[in-house]
């Protein structure tokens, strides 16, 4: 890694070796940003990704682990010298009945807490004085934190899941305004998403094809088209962003 200052405005995207995290790096990388890829634990998907595309690296980083999320932050600073965009997409889900109160348990909710919670707000953190510096009157620096319509409407994988993501949204808009206007602060919530993950989803995805206006569920590529569109609108903050093809006005 150098630490030359890139001439490239640079990317973070947490949780971008698959499904909407990798679409996302790769659009922001066709857009000319140079960028930096995270995961967990796909090192080798993570670091052939960075070959592939060019102007990237990767970090590995468990963000569980508060050091190891402040690391995360300086390795990218160390990679290139600045830090225009970050893109709060790793997060976890668990799958479990609303009804069955019982099987949702303190360590389930501490465990989504901190992961789709505490983790964006401490790289934020972490990442403020960069994003500052980088930031323009013209060209504000930018924070997009990927969420969920679980977390605006009462739907969702587990009411723990779906309160995480709720909490995420506010916080979106408190710092919003807190870091404005150096600072720009969105959200995305898409509804459901072809990945991997979501394959056997079986009544959702029937659910989409018949009461979505759409008619189907979104693609990875689908969510970073619309999350390009909340980093390059240079005015645009505070704002939750649903992506559902329609589907909450059904």
């Amino acid at each position: 890694m150098s630490a030359t200052q890139s001439s490239l405005p640079v990317a973070l995207v947490t949780g971008s070796t698959s499904g909407i995290g990798e679409a996302i790096a790769r659009h922001l990388s066709r857009e000319g940003y140079a960028l930096v890829l995270h995961s967990r634990n796909s090192v080798k998907t993570g670091r052939a990704l960075a070959r592939e595309l060019g102007k990237a690296v990767y970090v590995q980083a468990d963000l569980t682990i508060d050091a190891d999320r402040v690391r995360l932050i300086q390795e990218a600073l160390t990679a290139w010298g600045r830090l225009d965009v970050l893109v709060n997409n790793a997060g976890i889900s668990r799958v479990i009945p609303h009804s069955d109160m019982a099987a949702a348990t303190p360590d389930i909710w501490h465990e989504l807490h901190e992961v789709n919670v505490v983790a964006p707000f401490r790289l934020i953190t972490e990442a403020e004085t960069a994003l500052r510096a980088a930031s323009t009157r013209d060209r504000p620096a930018c924070v997009v934190n990927v969420s969920s319509h679980a977390g605006i409407r009462p739907k969702g994988a587990s009411i723990p899941y779906a309160t995480t993501k709720a909490a995420l949204n506010h916080m979106t808009r408190l710092l919003a305004i807190s870091l404005a206007p150096a600072i720009r602060v969105n959200a995305i919530a898409p509804g459901l998403v072809d990945t991997p993950l979501t394959a056997d989803w079986t009544e959702a995805q029937q659910l989409w094809r018949d009461k979505s206006p759409m008619r189907r569920a979104a693609s990875p590529a689908d969510i970073a088209q619309a999350v390009s569109m909340l980093i390059e609108s240079n005015y645009l903050t505070g704002e939750i962003l649903l992506s559902d093809g329609g589907l909450n006005l059904t």
